[in-house]
Order: structure tokens, then sequence, then C-alpha cells
């Protein structure tokens, strides 16, 4: 989001988008195809970052957005020619003040539809921060242990990947140390 400014002071929580203004980027834009319709043009990349003493980070989507209401990652759609994880960290900074030189890059993991891709990039966080809320993509962040992610209504293709994604965080998270 830091190509936008918001032109009116709307509530993330709203049903409606914010209106904006200012330059776009080309990739902030939906793909369709015969297994749906996909947000960024370039693809679009998360970040999973995972503090071994306080869990995995997750943003609680704003009611307008895709599958608003539900929990997911710090992402979005990729600017033309940016690699997914540079794509990653930055979205991760905007929506939620990840810091790229507080966390070590872990693995990535691509979902890839024919026609439109997304990456996780999975982090370990080597210098505690808190997030912040910087945009109205979010209702919440929060730092969420991995014993109570089942309580939390995952956006579907987090929800999906995940059982996938936690064996390999923690194997590598641990070889990090």
């Amino acid at each position: 989001m830091d190509h936008f400014q918001a032109a009116t002071s709307a509530d993330a929580s709203s049903r409606v988008p914010p209106v904006l203004r200012g330059p776009r980027d080309p990739g902030d834009a939906w793909v369709e195809g015969d297994r749906g319709r996909f947000w960024g043009r370039f693809g679009a990349a998360g970040v999973l970052a995972y503090d071994p003493y306080k869990g995995v980070l997750l943003q609680h989507r704003a009611l307008w957005s895709h599958n608003g209401g539900t929990w997911g990652l710090p992402g979005g759609a990729l600017h033309h020619g940016e690699d997914a994880v540079t794509g990653a960290l930055r979205e991760a900074y905007e929506e939620a003040a990840v810091p790229a030189d507080g966390v070590d890059v872990l693995f990535t993991s691509v979902l890839d539809v024919g026609y439109w891709t997304y990456t996780t990039v999975a982090v370990l966080v080597i210098e505690p921060f808190e997030p912040v809320i910087s945009d109205p993509e979010s209702l919440e962040l929060q730092w969420v242990p991995l014993g109570e992610m089942g309580r939390k209504e995952l956006h579907p293709g987090f929800a999906q990947a995940w059982p996938h994604l936690q064996p390999r965080l923690l194997d590598r998270a641990g070889r990090s140390r």
C-alpha cells in the first residue's frame, strides 16, 4: 500500500474498501483462469514470520478484502520484475512493520496454478518486534502460538497450506538456532 493514500478515513473493519488515490502499481489487479480468480497480476507473496517465543504473526483481514474476516499472512501483489522474497518482505513491512533486517529467510513454498503463483516466505524472527497496523487491510495483527492456530478461522489458502508449512517451519527454525 506504499503507493496509495486513503482519500477518506474509512474504518478498516468496514465492508466497503477505502477510497484510494494516487499511482497504482500495475501488479495490483486480478487475474482469472480455469482455477479461479487471484489477486496480483505478477503473482503474490506473503511472510510467515515465526518467533519461537510468540508463535506465528497473523493478520486478521479487513472485511472488504478477499476472504475478509479470516486470518492470514501479511503480504500481497508483487510488483513488475520483483522477486517473491523481496515482494513478501516489502508487503509485510508495509502491512505489519515486519523488519526485513530483523528476520532470516528459512525457505519459500510456491503454489503455482499455471497462470498465477503465491509464494510463502517463511522467516525466523532474530530481532523481536511488535507488529504495527499501517494500512486499512488489517483488522488486527497477532502473534499466535502454534498450538492455537486451529482456533483461528484461517484464510482458505493458508488453511490448506498450513499442515505442510508447519513441519518445515519447525524443522528449519530448529536448525537455524
